[in-house]
């Protein structure tokens, strides 16, 4: 009598599939493409992500600020077009004093401005950093300030797309500075002639009010720093309320 189909003498007869040999090799690939799908993961946190959180954290922020400036719009200094009131410079590092409106770059572009440029205290946090020393808002000099070109919210991702004449709206609790866009510059990362009174002129007095805007470039790169300057044009009382330029940026908050 045959044995059943699959049983004992089908069971001696089976083999087992030989199991391929371990490779270095393989494994070495398996981790190096884990590995790049989490570098692909932290750079789309890093360059997308955290900007969008970064950059809606900041404009609440700015909102809010300037909220309060406009509650407390009695006590603020009211000054001149051609006069506009100037403070002094905080003594604290990471002391927000200003907003910065740049309409080109849209309704929703409004930034905080912190004293002092180190990364930690200031420019990583999303921050528009103000160079210690140099000139205040409104004041004559150099206005001077520096932010990230990319990453951390990116303050500065467009300084490369304004134009002559664009506006840029410095916001205090007194009121908007008006400055109006010029030229850009590059220059190496030792070029810090640009943010003295007088730009790439050391040593000579100042007669008009300048800012200053500085950032790394080309982008990912800090190969070079681009620079932009603005020269003052008017000032805007907080009692008139903000330009109709800016109008929908500032009272998104109210």
């Amino acid at each position: 009598m045959s044995e059943p189909r699959g049983g004992a003498g089908a069971q001696r007869t089976r083999r087992r599939a030989p199991r391929r040999p371990v490779s270095v090799v393989g494994v070495l690939g398996e981790l190096l493409i884990t590995a790049g799908v989490f570098v692909l993961l932290f750079l789309g946190w890093q360059l997308w992500f955290n900007d969008l959180v970064v950059d809606n954290e900041l404009r609440d922020q700015s909102l809010q600020q300037s909220s309060a400036w406009q509650g407390n719009a009695s006590t603020a200094e009211q000054g001149t077009s051609q006069e506009p009131p100037v403070h002094n410079e905080p003594g604290q590092v990471g002391t927000v004093f200003a907003l910065m409106i740049i309409p080109r770059f849209g309704d929703s572009y409004y930034k905080p401005i912190a004293q002092g440029t180190g990364t930690v205290a200031v420019l990583n946090k999303g921050e528009i950093g103000h160079y210690p020393g140099t000139a205040m808002p409104g004041e004559v000099g150099n206005f001077a300030v520096a932010a990230h070109r990319t990453s951390y919210g990116k303050p500065f991702n467009g300084i490369g797309t304004l134009r002559t004449g664009d506006h840029i709206f410095i916001e205090t609790k007194d009121g908007w500075y008006q400055y109006d866009f010029r030229n850009l510059e590059y220059v190496p990362p030792t070029g810090v002639g640009v943010i003295a009174p007088v730009p790439q002129n050391d040593g000579v007095t100042p007669q008009d009010r300048i800012m200053t805007m500085t950032s790394c470039n080309p982008m990912f790169s800090a190969a070079e720093r681009i620079i932009g300057y603005s020269v003052f044009a008017k000032f805007f009382p907080r009692a008139d309320g903000p330009p109709d330029e800016i109008a929908a940026t500032v009272k998104a908050g109210s």
